[in-house]
């Protein structure tokens, strides 16, 4: 792909990062209480890699909620800079046009890719190493409604993947390593394929063997 074309894809992007946004979540809880909540949920520790990505996703949420657009942009333009800190130091890549619940726990930290457009419920766990993904190899596509959506109470163990517009229903358990590339049922468990033990023939072992066979 050409740098004008790969500039332009980058442009497209830009879009849905700085357009105005309602949220009714913040519009009916507010900013600061949703802040309060995030961080009870990571046991009031303000110094948590995931309650500071939260604490600044919830600020790019409400940013997007400012109608006068100079004001917006402003606003707008410390959210990347926090976003940037928080993705590059803390390895937590969490947009502002994700659609995030209440009570969620980053449990911890690195490896962890969140769709621009993903949905997720109230009170879901999310551990290092998870990522939400679009289908396919492409990444000039920002539409809306393409990146998963989760339910409530999800448990989501190290490693896994989320890939393509899967539904995934309440209180769902996704074990680790676990790649989900379809929907899944409430109150399911995903569990990635078992380790196989091989047991190693010691070289000692391994010549009785042949001297016996000769």
């Amino acid at each position: 792909m050409s740098i004008a074309a790969k500039l332009k894809n980058r442009v497209a992007g830009w879009g849905p990062s700085l357009a105005h946004a309602d949220n009714a979540l913040i519009k009916q809880v507010g900013l600061f209480r949703l802040i309060r909540e995030d961080l009870g949920r990571h046991n009031l520790d303000w110094t948590t890699p995931g309650f500071r990505a939260m604490a600044v996703y919830r600020f790019g949420v409400w940013a997007k909620t400012i109608r006068f657009a100079p004001l917006r942009l402003y606003f707008l333009f410390w959210h990347a800079l926090m976003f940037r800190y928080v993705r590059n130091n803390y390895g937590i890549e969490l947009y502002a046009t994700s659609k995030i619940g209440r009570w969620v726990l980053i449990g911890h930290q690195n490896g962890i890719v969140i769709h621009r457009f993903a949905t997720i419920g109230d009170h879901c766990l999310i551990r290092q190493g998870v990522t939400f993904g679009e289908a396919g190899i492409g990444r000039d596509n920002f539409a809306d409604g393409l990146g998963p959506v989760v339910g409530n109470g999800v448990d989501i163990g190290a490693g896994a993947v989320i890939i393509g517009n899967v539904k995934i229903g309440d209180e769902v358990r996704i074990g680790p390593n676990a790649v989900v590339m379809t929907d899944v049922p409430a109150h399911a468990t995903v569990l990635a394929p078992t380790s196989k033990i091989l047991v190693r023939v010691k070289p000692m072992e391994r010549s009785e063997a042949d001297t016996s066979a000769a």
